[in-house]
């Protein structure tokens, strides 16, 4: 292995236990995040804010890095992207048992890399391709509503579909018009878990940077939102900020083009993942021999600013959690973790947007990996 992996084998609290802890909250039963007994549960996924992002910015999140204690950070999933890690969040699963294990990956039936935030169709279906059943659909079966509070664009989407059946989505366009939603459902006093989505910082952070005046005006909006949330939230209603992944920087100049070197090409025949995070898969007809020998060509080219890791080697880290025999072929064969703060590129691709991102993620970096758990409400006092 290339270098040591960064994520610890601990029993830290992650991403996968917030939603289950918040329905056991309304239980009044045990939870792995130690909530107290709540009358109703609101759970605020902000795409992209990690806690690094939320303490370099501190000053202008005074609600959120006022809570974020030490105890109040926990860890997203491998890759660190927005369908791995939501999928984790909705089911209390790792990706390796859901399987949604990237941004694009191989859809080995028909030989096409598909991507699993927007590339839905009838080829893949949401609600087979996504195996596992969410937590929402318990939630139902234990008399618990579930509300989903998003922007109308995600209501019928394939994404939607496989990642929060069981819920009933309620579409409001502004951050603002999404707490007003969320307040008038947890007044109505029904057992409920309400989880609201804000993607307006990711979406800054990859036009902008998460260093731009853009994200930070962004930042203390919704910082704003949250703290006035609160403070309207019924006395037994508890609420918890997280994320589903970090954001880094990376300019121009740190773009690496993987075209660049052919031999790190060599029996592949699918360039998946995403920039920070990418998984090559091979031919089919590649040797086992052939297969060793291009990994370590990875790491001889790679390694002194990534992770360069087999199928097997991942798996066996526990990067992705269990993973069950359907799901093995959808991770790649080789990974490529960035370490240092770069993207790689592939300038064969037909589509070169993405070269224009700034804020980038999905490898493995503390900056990634790291996001908060803060409470509030009646959450707040245990």
């Amino acid at each position: 292995m290339s270098a040591m992996l960064p994520v610890p084998a601990d029993t830290a609290p992650r991403l996968a236990a917030v939603l289950g802890s918040s329905m056991a909250s309304i239980q009044g039963a045990e939870n792995a995040l130690g909530l107290p007994p709540a009358s109703a549960a609101v759970v605020v996924l902000v795409d992209g804010l990690g806690a690094s992002n939320i303490q370099a910015r501190s000053g202008h999140a005074r609600f959120l890095a006022a809570r974020m204690a030490k105890r109040d950070v926990i860890r997203t999933v491998f890759p660190s992207t927005t369908a791995a890690a939501i999928a984790t969040f909705a089911t209390g699963r790792a990706p390796g048992e859901h399987g949604l294990v990237g941004y694009r990956v191989l859809d080995a039936a028909h030989d096409r890399l598909v991507n699993q935030l927007n590339g839905w169709d009838a080829g893949m279906r949401p609600e087979t391709w996504q195996r596992v059943p969410t937590l929402f659909e318990t939630m139902g079966e234990a008399g618990i509503r579930g509300y989903a509070i998003g922007s109308s664009r995600y209501a019928d989407s394939g994404f939607t579909h496989a990642v929060l059946r069981g819920a009933e989505y309620r579409p409001a366009a502004s951050i603002a018009d999404r707490f007003a939603e969320a307040e008038r459902i947890v007044a109505s006093g029904e057992r409920a878990v309400v989880y609201l989505y804000i993607p307006e910082l990711d979406q800054a952070a990859h036009a902008h940077g998460w260093e731009s005046d853009r994200w930070l005006a962004l930042l203390e909006g919704v910082d704003a939102e949250l703290a006035a949330f609160e403070r309207r939230m019924p006395r037994g209603a508890g609420l918890i900020v997280t994320a589903d992944h970090g954001v880094i920087d990376v300019p121009a100049h740190r773009h690496v083009f993987i075209d660049a070197k052919p031999e790190l090409l060599d029996g592949v025949r699918h360039v998946g993942g995403e920039p920070r995070c990418l998984s090559l898969y091979l031919e089919p007809g590649l040797d086992s021999s052939a297969r060793v020998e291009l990994v370590e060509r990875w790491r001889s080219a790679e390694g002194h600013r990534a992770w360069v890791l087999s199928r097997d080697e991942a798996i066996d880290a526990g990067l992705y959690g269990p993973v069950d025999t359907e799901v093995r072929s959808r991770i790649g064969d080789i990974i490529i973790a960035a370490r240092a703060g770069i993207a790689y590129y592939d300038r064969r691709e037909a589509n070169h947007q993405a070269e224009a991102m700034i804020g980038q993620h999905g490898s493995l970096s503390d900056e990634e990996t790291r996001v908060p758990l803060i409470r509030g409400g009646v959450f707040s006092r245990n």
